[in-house]
């Protein structure tokens, strides 16, 4: 059974930074193509930002050369830095698995001052 735990969510003023951080069982992590997707209030979920099993990142536009995501094999984890948030980064953020996609229960992200 996929089980996928997200933690460092939280308040943080624009400007600021936040790092997430996903902990996986149940798989083979290091075959596992993982991502970070996020849902605003009124808004569909979005992808953030992805990784493949070789490291290859990429990025929604939005948050290109302000977040990056990465991953430690050794420790089935995946992670976002987060940095020059922005207040419409406020959302709740999901470690995702993909193919097939499996969810983690999501972290909230608030970016106010």
């Amino acid at each position: 059974q996929v089980q996928l735990v997200e933690s460092g969510g939280g308040l943080v003023q624009p400007g600021g930074s936040l790092r997430l951080s996903c902990t996986a069982s149940g798989i083979i992590f290091s075959s596992a193509t993982m991502a970070w997707y996020r849902q605003a209030p009124g808004k569909e979920r979005e992808s953030v930002a992805r990784i493949n099993n070789g490291g290859l990142t990429n990025y929604a536009d939005s948050v290109k050369g302000r977040f990056t995501i990465s991953r430690d094999n050794t420790k089935n984890m995946v992670y976002i830095q987060m940095n020059s948030l922005k207040p419409e980064d406020t959302a709740v953020y999901y470690c995702t698995k993909l193919y097939p996609t499996a969810w983690g229960q999501g972290t909230q992200v608030t970016v106010s001052s």
